[in-house]
């Protein structure tokens, strides 16, 4: 997945923040796992900008859906 963030972050440079998190080695990223309830990894959280949760996908997620989630936002 990490070759399609990657990817995705530089084409949706200015208009999405993407933030990664390892979270068996970060406190924030296990906060976070809490705080948004996910269980699997990897779980993407879609936060709109008023902090309220927009959207969200579990596991592998193909390039084209992610795209589509992305658009959504929008």
């Amino acid at each position: 997945m990490k070759p399609v963030v990657d990817r995705l972050s530089q084409e949706y440079a200015g208009r999405v923040e993407f933030k990664l998190y390892d979270v068996d080695k970060s406190e924030e990223g296990q906060r976070l796992m809490r705080r948004y309830g996910a269980q699997y990894v990897p779980t993407f959280v879609f936060v709109g900008s008023d902090g309220a949760e927009a959207g969200r996908a579990v596991g592998e997620v193909s390039e084209a859906e992610m795209r589509r989630l992305l658009d959504s936002l929008e």
